[in-house]
Order: C-alpha cells, then structure tokens, then sequence
C-alpha cells in the first residue's frame, strides 16, 4: 500500500461522466482525498458516499476534490451518483490498475471465504501528488469527518 512521502501514479481512468483524466489533473488546489471502496449501491459504501457528499463543501473550502474509486463500471457510478444526489468525481478502475498501484487490491476473509477485493482505504493527497496521509481498512461511520477534522482550515 502506498505509503506517506510516495507519489500517487499519474494513470487516466473514466469517470461517471465518461472522461479520462489522470488522476493528478483531478486533484484541488490543496490536493485530494481519493478513498478507495468495495461496490456501489452497498450499504457500507453509500454510508461512505454521502458523508462525503455532506462534507463535500468543507473539502472544497480547503482545496481538496474528493475522488472515490472502485471497480465499478462508468454506468453503475452513474446509476450510484444520481441515486444518492453525489456531485464529487467517481472513478471506475475496471483493470485495477489504480488499486494494484495503491496497494488497496489484496486478500480478504469474509464469512471464512477468502477472496481478492478492495481493502477500504483512504489517501489524503497534496497538490503535488504527494501522499500526505493513509488510512487503512476503514470503517464508514464518521470517516469522512474525521478526515476533514485533520486538514488544515
């Protein structure tokens, strides 16, 4: 998993609105919280999305875009955003290259099955790309606000 101190790949993926960018072009002024989780329309992950969303102003006032990734497809990331009125951007990696460049594609154990899959995580990054801070193997309650209650107003 990426650590603080590395930099984020410089990879284009599509987003909810079918446009590649690299996810260095995504960034805000002060940089991204980019969090990588499991599946649209799960409960775990529309908690996680709307608190975000709800936030998503308090991010913007200290210059960071949100930026949330799974391998979900550019249609179902439609489907999540205008189900749960998300305005910040979704990406779809449905190679994995950014969770296999993060480090977040990794073994996981649920229900005793063993299988590959999204450890939720979350990476705050600067303006440069620089991975500032990381949190892994996240729980959804209350995430999002105590990522914010760290930035810097």
């Amino acid at each position: 998993m990426l650590q603080p101190g590395s930099t984020i790949p410089d990879l284009a993926v599509l987003d909810q609105h079918d446009q590649a960018k690299s996810l260095r072009e995504r960034l805000g002024p002060q940089g991204g919280i980019v969090y990588f989780y499991p599946k649209d329309n799960t409960p775990g992950c529309t908690l996680e999305a709307n608190d975000f969303q709800a936030l998503s102003a308090a991010f913007a006032e200290r210059g960071y875009a949100i930026i949330g990734i799974s391998k979900d497809s550019v249609k179902s990331h439609v489907g999540f955003c205008a189900k749960q009125g998300l305005e910040f951007t979704l990406l779809s990696d449905g190679d994995g290259a950014l969770c296999e460049a993060f480090g977040v594609w990794q073994e996981k154990v649920f229900c005793g099955k063993t299988s590959m899959g999204i450890v939720r995580s979350t990476f705050v990054v600067d303006g440069a790309g620089v991975v500032r801070k990381v949190y892994a193997n996240v729980k959804t309650k209350g995430h999002a606000a105590a990522v914010l209650a760290e930035l810097t107003p």
